[in-house]
């Protein structure tokens, strides 16, 4: 059992690796305005009880929205305030979607990697990249618009919380990428994308596992994730990896278009 002392850590953890240019406090929430794909970029989080009503909150949070021309999205997490947001939204009927695990490797260690096979044996080229190469690379891997490639290179380089990406490619194309961003002991993966044609075939159980590696040879002591929770193949990589369910967190929107 995971502690909630723990998970808070993991929570703040993952929200200071997600920050962006466009975002500001308004009233007790944390509303980010990022055009990129990420939706933890471009929603609000809901950190402490509002001065004014929840309409006057999201009216005040539809109007910058619509400025930036992004939906309006909130992230509910355990940690959510007020507590009960979650029932005054379906009140309002506002659409529930994309359920999100929070999963958790509480220790890292010299053995990290395990057994796992190399870039190299699987026939793949590993290299480092920096923002604007890697987010290339994974728009290229997740069919992104160029406004989201855009916007993920300038979260990235402007990002208060050191990343470490990488690519794995053939002959230059990239087939495999991912991060992590450490900050203290901890060390949260993010941006896991394999190829389509070359899913099923070990390269993210692989990637995770040397980049699992890096960061424990950097100093991280524990890991984290976040991963749909109907995305069966990516969390029987992250099980075998070591790791386990935290918590959850979902997607809210007053109309469903906008989830998508």
């Amino acid at each position: 059992m995971i502690s909630t002392d723990l998970l808070a850590e993991v929570e703040d953890a993952g929200l200071n690796a997600s920050s962006v240019p466009q975002q500001r406090w308004m009233d007790g929430w944390l509303v980010r305005c990022s055009a990129g794909k990420a939706k933890r970029a471009r929603c609000i989080n809901a950190l402490a009880a509002s001065r004014r009503s929840l309409d006057d909150q999201l009216a005040a949070c539809r109007e910058l929205y619509a400025q930036a021309g992004l939906p309006l999205l909130l992230r509910l997490t355990p940690f959510s305030q007020p507590a009960d947001l979650h029932r005054q939204l379906d009140a309002r009927g506002w659409h529930r979607f994309d359920e999100t695990l929070v999963m958790v490797r509480p220790a890292l260690g010299a053995g990290t990697a395990g057994q796992e096979p190399g870039a190299e044996a699987l026939g793949l080229q590993a290299e480092p990249a920096g923002p604007a190469a890697f987010a290339e690379a994974a728009g290229r891997l997740r069919d992104s618009s160029e406004r989201e490639v855009a916007a993920h290179a300038e979260r990235l380089r402007l990002s208060a919380v050191p990343y470490e990406g990488r690519v794995w490619h053939e002959r230059g194309d990239p087939v495999a990428c991912g991060q992590f961003a450490r900050e203290g002991r901890w060390a949260g993966l993010y941006d896991i994308v394999v190829a389509q044609p070359r899913r099923g075939a070990g390269i993210a159980t692989a990637l995770c596992a040397s980049l699992l590696a890096e960061a424990a040879a950097q100093g991280a002591r524990a890991a984290y994730l976040q991963v749909g929770a109907d995305n069966a193949a990516a969390l029987a990589v992250y099980r075998r990896l070591g790791f386990a369910e935290g918590y959850r967190y979902h997607y809210r929107c007053a109309d469903p278009a906008d989830a998508h």
